[in-house]
């Protein structure tokens, strides 16, 4: 027990060979060591765990290899590498910037780079988390960064690249390290696990990958606790638990219940959910991932998207067959507005199962389509033929309807002499007073055959629906009103708009305070204070003027808004502005004034 290493220090890699997820800038630190090519200054950034100091500690060590292989690896034999891997060596030194921040502590580094090393070429100063430096302590280091001794060089690692001074990063090669891709942290954990003697199902390490969000050594930190947890034995079930991971279980449910529309099982596996001890956000950001998993499986272009394993992926493969384009479009939209409103809301747990009726409703509409569809036809068969027409015209608008045999019996129909040369259209129907004569014969003898007539009729009769439909509808700003109207008229409508808009603060407090002005008849003025309040304005004008317009019941008016110049804000009036002021207003106030011999406080 008390030679127990945890495993992120355990497989910390040594070469550059066992450095995870980093390739391309292990392979640039080998190719500037095997042609000699080093700068002075090296600058390491990136997320953490992702192997900054592990890398800084290699290209240090490997660079005062006497015996360096051929592909640019320390040799881990000669006096030098001995002498780091023992942790005695003087020829590189570790300063941590967080707690060794200030001057001073740069001025004691400084005196040290003058030191040549003893065994080796180089001496190396690893300034881990640097951006932590004070800008004093930057400003200090400056001179030394940018002509150090020949035997020194110095690697600065940081995880935020944009708290360091321009100045330093000009004077330093920079390499960005990215985080690490899940199929190499599974990997990698399939290897620790395999030289420890664990069994780990490939699902567990895949959760494992997924909370490290990219850090190895996160990862490996997660794989020990998970291991003391299950006593070697890692399953998908026990990194669950142990992780307080939402099961993939209840979003494949939960996507089932929303595609038969069955809104009690839903919402009976959301308070299932609560109960547990999830978090409504964590579990509507999960639902938002898992259609966004399910989107990702219908194209096989898209499909190296999704980080699951093989059988999981498998699932996720099989549900998204059953899950159409548009419904996972409306099924992303509506979790993340979700989840973008859900921290301002007052009840959570009420929008939350608000958004799950919502996606349970989303294939209702279309689950009931084919069942009406087929009503239509039966219904006006028992009409007359005529009425059948109805819901095809709407592809009367493109092409003219076909006129149906007429029989020899069938007695002529009455229209217009020059409306037989003419094809027949919807942009001609049969009058209204002709169709209204008919429409009692037809329902009246249902029961009796009629001759099949030319489907004219059932044409006007829907166009005519329609027109008075949208008439009914058409807003009232076509009609030109002219109703004249005072300034009093308008500032009372102007106060009344206000409230219809109690959410909207800041336009409400505008409008109370900046009162319009009339510049003739039909146009008035707003003069607001700043541009905040110009935006407000302007953004509720098109609601604002069609209330004005149909409160004062006149559709001419126009508003000119504006922001008030420097020049018209003036300051408060003092007392003797005040009195002069009443004075232009009531002269009599002055001969008050000298008849009591008054004067101003």
């Amino acid at each position: 027990m008390d030679n127990y290493i945890v495993s992120a220090r355990k497989y910390r890699p040594s070469t550059f060979l066992s450095v995870i997820g980093q390739k391309s800038l292990t392979q640039t630190l080998k190719n500037a060591i095997r042609s000699g090519k080093l700068a002075h200054a090296y600058l390491f950034c990136g997320p953490r765990g992702v192997g900054k100091t592990t890398c800084a500690r290699i290209f240090a060590k490997t660079i005062n290899c006497l015996h360096p292989t051929p592909e640019g690896e320390a040799c881990n034999e000669c006096e030098s590498c001995l002498a780091f891997n023992e942790q005695r060596s003087y020829n590189i030194l570790e300063l941590d910037a967080a707690s060794n921040n200030s001057v001073d502590d740069i001025r004691q580094l400084t005196e040290q780079v003058r030191i040549p090393p003893q065994i080796g070429k180089y001496k190396v100063f690893i300034i881990d988390e640097v951006h932590m430096l004070s800008s004093s302590a930057f400003n200090a280091f400056l001179k030394t960064l940018e002509e150090p001794p020949h035997h020194a060089l110095f690697i600065l690692a940081t995880t935020e690249k944009h708290k360091i001074l321009p100045t330093i990063l000009s004077r330093c090669q920079i390499y960005d390290f990215q985080r690490i891709t899940l199929s190499d942290i599974v990997e990698h954990l399939q290897y620790v696990a395999s030289q420890e003697g664990v069994t780990a199902e490939t699902e567990a390490l895949n959760i494992i990958a997924q909370k490290a969000d990219g850090g190895m050594r996160d990862a490996l930190s997660i794989f020990d606790q998970i291991v003391s947890f299950s006593n070697g034995n890692i399953t998908y079930q026990s990194v669950i638990e142990n992780l307080n991971v939402l099961d993939y279980e209840y979003y494949f449910n939960l996507t089932d219940s929303f595609l038969r529309n069955a809104v009690p099982e839903a919402l009976l596996l959301f308070d299932r959910i609560l109960k547990k001890g999830f978090e409504a956000q964590h579990f509507i950001s999960g639902l938002s991932n898992h259609f966004r998993d399910l989107l990702v499986c219908k194209d096989p272009i898209t499909l190296p998207l999704l980080e699951v394993g093989p059988s999981v992926a498998q699932r996720y493969a099989t549900q998204a067959a059953q899950c159409s384009n548009q419904f996972l479009y409306k099924a992303i939209e509506l979790s993340n507005q979700c989840d973008l409103n859900y921290r301002n809301s007052n009840n959570k747990k009420l929008l939350v199962e608000l958004t799950l009726i919502q996606l349970c409703t989303l294939t209702a509409e279309k689950n009931s389509q084919p069942e009406q569809q087929p009503v239509l036809p039966k219904a006006s068969s028992t009409v007359t033929p005529s009425a059948s027409q109805n819901n095809k015209a709407p592809q009367t608008a493109a092409t003219p309807p076909k006129v149906s045999p007429k029989p020899e019996n069938a007695p002529a129909p009455q229209t217009n002499p020059d409306s037989t040369t003419r094809p027949i259209s919807p942009v001609q129907p049969v009058t209204h007073n002709s169709l209204s004569d008919k429409l009692p014969d037809s329902s009246n003898n249902v029961s009796k055959p009629k001759p099949r007539t030319v489907p004219i009729p059932s044409i006007s009769i829907r166009k005519t629906a329609i027109e008075k439909k949208e008439e009914a509808q058409a807003p009232q700003e076509n009609i030109d009103l002219n109703n004249p109207f005072g300034e009093g008229d308008l500032q009372k409508a102007w106060l009344q708009f206000t409230n219809t808009i109690p959410t909207e603060t800041v336009l409400v407090n505008t409008m109370r305070t900046c009162i319009p002005k009339m510049l003739n008849a039909t146009d008035f003025e707003v003069i607001v204070d700043n541009k905040e309040q110009l935006n407000r304005l302007n953004e509720k004008g098109t609601d604002l003027m069609q209330f004005l317009k149909r409160e004062l019941k006149n559709t001419r008016i126009s508003m000119f808004p504006r922001e008030r110049e420097k020049q018209e804000k003036h300051k408060a009036f003092s007392q003797r502005e005040q009195f002069d002021v009443m004075v232009q207003k009531n002269p009599n106030i002055m001969h008050l004034k000298d008849k009591f011999g008054l004067e101003l406080a």
